[in-house]
């Protein structure tokens, strides 16, 4: 059987990866079926909710222990970090691009967190060469001896970190190599092993705490030396403020959107009863004003919804509702692997394949 897709959150300490990882934010945000034939009235999901056609699927996140230089080596929780990475189909780096806090998260001033990208993907290539150059030896001759292929030796090897035939082809046919595993140079075997890297763990780079003074410029260098698909801007901590204040009535506020209204605004756009919210004492008042200005309206969202959205991008995962149950639930699944993640999508819509629906026709029934 297929299993879930695994989004891992890796970063050093004080990153604001624990943030992101909120127990609240582990939903994916899409487009309900119901919306688009108009029964959002009677969309019930067995798992996440739906609320006025818009659809949060559960999808499993993974907190992989904070990461420092060396981890490799097992500094730190290094070993435990790499054994949990093994797991995950895509990762989401949470940088914090403040430049408050060093390589190891201490607190500090006027650090460059392009540094942090460099030095994390540095450590997963080095802990996958190492795990392929200590026993390269008997890699080449066995390779030679029972006439292999150079995708059955190298998935032989990477199996242990998830890997598939297909994986290992693509990572070979992107780099058209021509020479004979055999003679491949160190060079050449670190070449093999980014490319794996790329392919098996497609990243997301989060840059967190992006309403701190010093944020904007460490943002413009980012931008420059990665690819601007690769990155989501969030504020980790105002998503999580202002879904505390929505749940206790003071606000209401769409996760991912834009906007948050207060009571004060609700009357104003015409609603006498201001939406059944809660009055705001003064320093409340100013505080969602402030994050309106710093987060909101400057970056059009807070941007926590947006990073596991792009995850779901990159695995090439798209809403599925099957059209009959047995038992089972689908929600995502992933283009050309056969996978399903999330959860719990409640109307059946479009043209069917191995016994799910894609994007497309009109819903039946309900329920997941």
């Amino acid at each position: 059987m297929p299993r879930d897709p695994l989004i891992a959150l890796v970063g050093k300490p004080s990153s604001g990866k624990s943030t992101t990882l909120n127990r609240a934010i582990g939903y994916l945000q899409i487009e309900c079926a119901c919306a688009r034939v108009g029964v959002s009235d009677r969309c019930k999901p067995n798992y996440g909710s739906c609320i006025d056609g818009r659809r949060s699927v559960p999808i499993e996140l993974l907190d992989v222990a904070g990461l420092v230089p060396g981890a490799h080596m097992g500094k730190g929780l290094g070993n435990r970090f790499l054994d949990d990475l093994r797991h995950a189909d895509a990762l989401v780096h949470v940088v914090d691009v403040s430049g408050t806090t060093d390589a190891e998260g201490k607190a500090t001033r006027g650090y460059d967190p392009s540094q942090d990208i460099v030095w994390l993907r540095s450590e997963i290539v080095r802990w996958i060469q190492g795990n392929l150059m200590e026993k390269w030896g008997s890699i080449k001759r066995r390779h030679v001896a029972v006439k292999a292929t150079a995708v059955e030796t190298l998935q032989n090897q990477f199996s242990g970190y998830g890997s598939t035939t297909a994986v290992v082809a693509r990572c070979l046919d992107k780099l058209a190599l021509k020479e004979p595993l055999q003679d491949w140079s160190n060079e050449t075997i670190e070449r093999v092993v980014n490319a794996f890297t790329d392919e098996k763990f497609p990243t997301v780079i989060a840059l967190n705490k992006i309403d701190h003074p010093d944020a904007d410029k460490n943002i413009a260098k980012i931008a420059k030396q990665q690819d601007p698909n690769s990155i989501v801007l969030c504020s980790a901590i105002s998503e999580v403020f202002l879904r505390k204040l929505a749940k206790q009535g003071f606000v209401k506020y769409t996760e991912g959107s834009d906007f948050v209204d207060t009571k004060a605004d609700l009357i104003d756009a015409g609603d006498p009863t201001g939406g059944d919210l809660k009055d705001l004492d003064d320093k409340l008042s100013t505080r969602i004003e402030n994050l309106k200005d710093m987060v909101l309206y400057r970056f059009g969202s807070t941007g926590v919804v947006q990073v596991l959205s792009r995850a779901a991008d990159l695995l090439g995962l798209v809403p599925v509702f099957p059209r009959e149950f047995d038992g089972g639930v689908s929600g995502l699944r992933a283009r050309g692997q056969g996978q399903y993640g999330g959860r719990c999508l409640s109307q059946s819509y479009g043209g069917c394949a191995d016994g799910v629906c894609g994007d497309g026709g009109g819903a039946e029934g309900s329920g997941g």
